[in-house]
């Protein structure tokens, strides 16, 4: 038996805040500040951005782990965060998330009509997030509720590691049934979200404008020229170089496009 590569995608696999739903990806972050503040510690919302992508616990952690948050611990609380304070942060959170997931559940513009058209080609679409499946479960009812629906969900709770590591996107293909990696897109608006595609051996497209990077709501973006539009989309470009994304496109309304091209790419026999 030979091994042939696949000459066409299978399934898009996309992440939930600041790329299908909570444009600016607002809805994480401002509960990270809430939940820091409720012990005495400040925490700017651009601090709270730094390690987005990561399962919660985890970003708790590495925001614990930076020098000046961890000293503005230790003058508020009197000790140097303990993996016993993260946990207790992460048990705080958790609450406060799930009760103000609601305030930042718009579908972002242009994600129904790209879902139709990847669904109108035959692609399955898989979703995954750093959020664990207690908020995942209000996040998937409001978007149904809005009119938006995927064919899996996979939580960060459930798989032994979260990003950056590939298993949640690996949890996709396997549920999918797709046959090949390569027949995958993995569609994110963070670094861990690309490099946890890049590491399943899938396609990537960072997006750029719609997520934590920019951190915009919808008006503020839609009140931008053209020019500065364009200079932002440069500009986190750059900060994803690193992660190598096959693609960067400002959100997922462009994405057709570029889903048109990995087809083409796929059927010269390329692989990602």
């Amino acid at each position: 038996m030979h091994y042939h590569s696949p000459r066409c995608l299978q399934a898009v696999i996309f992440d939930w805040a600041g790329t299908l739903v909570d444009f600016g990806s607002f809805a994480p972050t401002q509960i990270f500040v809430e939940a820091f503040a409720e012990l005495g510690v400040a925490i700017s919302l651009e601090e709270a951005r730094g390690p987005m992508g990561m399962g919660k616990w985890d970003h708790i952690h590495t925001l614990c782990q930076q020098p000046e948050i961890a000293e503005r611990f230790v003058k508020a609380v009197g000790h140097a965060p303990s993996d016993a304070d993260v946990t207790a942060l992460y048990e705080r959170f958790m609450p406060l998330q799930v009760a103000k997931i609601g305030d930042h559940s718009a579908v972002i513009p242009g994600a129904l009509a790209t879902l139709a058209a990847l669904r109108e080609q035959g692609l399955k679409i898989g979703s995954c997030s750093g959020y664990p499946a207690v908020v995942m479960d209000r996040v998937v009812a409001l978007a149904a509720e809005n009119g938006l629906q995927v064919d899996h969900v996979v939580a960060t709770d459930e798989v032994p590691n979260g990003r950056p590591y590939p298993a949640q996107a690996l949890a996709n293909v396997i549920a999918l049934g797709v046959s090949d990696v390569a027949a995958c897109l993995k569609v994110d608006d963070t670094t861990p979200g690309i490099l946890e595609g890049r590491s399943a051996g899938m396609w990537t497209v960072a997006l750029t404008c719609s997520g934590n990077a920019l951190g915009l709501d919808h008006a503020q973006y839609q009140a931008l020229s053209t020019a500065e539009r364009e200079a932002a989309h440069q500009r986190i470009a750059t900060q994803f170089a690193a992660a190598q994304p096959h693609y960067c496109i400002p959100s997922i309304a462009e994405l057709p496009s570029v889903v048109a091209d990995i087809q083409h790419r796929l059927q010269q026999r390329e692989r990602p």
